[in-house]
């Protein structure tokens, strides 16, 4: 027998069915809800911090266009910025200042319209020249000024360009001519002064070294001038004679008694002595005139010329003056075989060596018996002079400054602290050199280098 289903129960069924889809129908919108409104949390998130970069941009960009405003403002030159037909896109308060126009008088102008006719020229191979990528420097112009009157400036000019490496146009920076000339004539007073002070130091040094070496000078010239003197005294005596037998010879003394009178009077000898005297004598004046000379040329102020001469001599000239105005009796090593000859300044060579060995002896004050090693010799088409002292050497710290102006490490009143820096100087003008070093075995070491064959256009 076949069952029947119950109407009441299948209705009942088709209920819940339908029930449950709306429930997973409204859970599906729900999820999609919940969905759309985490995208537009994160969306609104994007725009805030969007909105928050974009103020701090903006905030960094208005800094940016506030301190170009105040650079352009600050600006003594004259800017001017314009596009590639010569349209002026920008200028600073220089230019205003300069030609009594305002900032927007600019704008929109060419520079043509401020630019002088003997100017025009110029201008007009700018935008050529700026194609081309050449940049104009130290180029005068002339602008145009409220009243029409001509203001002359120098201008640099170059191209301008923007982020993809496009020529947009041009940066002319200048400045007045007049402001420049004065700039000029300013530096070169400047430089005649310093040159002008440097020259009244270099003969204030010498005058030092001077009073420091009268004592050895005078020595020196004593000996010679010792000498002429009892020379001239003998030939005084000899004339008295020889006079005296002369005029007994116009008498016409007897022979027997001229003979006499010729024993008495020494005639035979007189004669005998009369060419070496005279010889010694005129040694004598011309070393007197050798030392004088010497000595102008070492005190004068002038700029010597360029001979030649025997760095041998000189050696043994400047060591001769230091070393008897030194106390103590100070021991020399002359490692030197001459003549050596170089063209150089004379006097300022001998000014050098002066220096030198005056500087060795002070090194060495109060160590007993001074002691100096002078060699001179070629060395690769040079003459190398080297003075060594075996005073306490240089120290480390002093090193880098022993050559520079004023420096000395000695007590104040006991030296300038300008006889090395002149000597450098004096060196390095003949196209030569000096340096210093301590000796391995104690003490200091000079260096002085010349060339062989000096160029008179120093």
């Amino acid at each position: 027998m076949a069952s029947v289903s119950n109407p009441g129960t299948n209705t009942s069924l088709i209920s819940q069915v339908g029930a449950t889809e709306h429930i997973n129908i409204s859970r599906v919108g729900e999820e999609q809800w919940i969905e759309v409104i985490k995208k537009m949390d994160e969306v609104y998130t994007d725009l805030v911090h969007s909105q928050i970069e974009l103020e701090r941009k903006n905030l960094a960009l208005e800094e940016a266009h506030i301190f170009i405003r105040s650079i352009l403002s600050s600006m003594s030159d004259v800017l001017i910025v314009c596009d590639t037909e010569g349209v002026i896109e920008q200028t600073n308060i220089a230019l205003e200042r300069l030609t009594g126009y305002d900032a927007n008088y600019f704008k929109g102008h060419t520079l043509h319209s401020m630019i002088s006719d003997k100017g025009l020229p110029i201008v007009k191979k700018l935008p050529e020249k700026m194609l081309s990528k050449e940049c104009i420097v130290d180029c005068e112009i002339a602008l145009l000024n409220s009243n029409q009157e001509e203001v002359e400036i120098s201008v640099n000019c170059s191209p301008r360009y923007d982020p993809k490496g496009r020529l947009v146009g041009m940066v002319m920076i200048g400045r007045p001519v007049g402001e420049l000339r004065q700039a000029y004539l300013d530096l070169d007073r400047a430089h005649r002064t310093l040159k002008s002070a440097q020259q009244r130091l270099i003969s204030s040094e010498k005058m030092a070294a001077l009073g420091r070496l009268v004592a050895g000078v005078s020595h020196e010239l004593n000996n010679p001038i010792s000498f002429v003197f009892g020379n001239m005294h003998a030939l005084k005596r000899y004339s008295l004679n020889i006079t005296e037998y002369l005029k007994a010879l116009d008498r016409g003394l007897e022979q027997d008694a001229l003979q006499s009178l010729r024993t008495d009077l020494n005639i035979d000898k007189i004669l005998s002595d009369l060419v070496p005297l005279a010889e010694g004598t005129l040694e004598g004046a011309e070393r007197v005139s050798e030392i004088v000379q010497d000595l102008r040329r070492f005190s004068s102020g002038e700029q010597a010329a360029y001979v030649e001469f025997d760095m041998v001599s000189i050696l043994q000239t400047a060591m001769e003056w230091v070393s008897k105005a030194t106390k103590g009796n100070p021991k020399i090593e002359f490692n030197c075989q001459g003549p050596i000859l170089v063209h150089a300044r004379k006097g300022h060579v001998h000014q050098i060596i002066i220096n030198l060995v005056q500087n060795a002896f002070d090194a060495m004050a109060g160590s007993g018996t001074p002691h100096i090693i002078v060699d001179c010799r070629k060395v690769d088409g040079e003459l190398q002079t080297t003075i060594r002292d075996f005073g306490p050497g240089i120290l480390k710290k002093h090193m880098p400054h022993i050559f520079e102006p004023f420096f000395t490490t000695k007590t104040v009143g006991e030296g300038t602290g300008l006889g090395l820096y002149i000597s450098y100087e004096m060196a390095k003008e003949q196209g030569g050199s000096l340096t210093a070093r301590n000796h391995p075995g104690g003490g200091a070491i000079f260096t002085l280098r010349l060339p062989l064959e000096t160029s008179n256009a120093s």
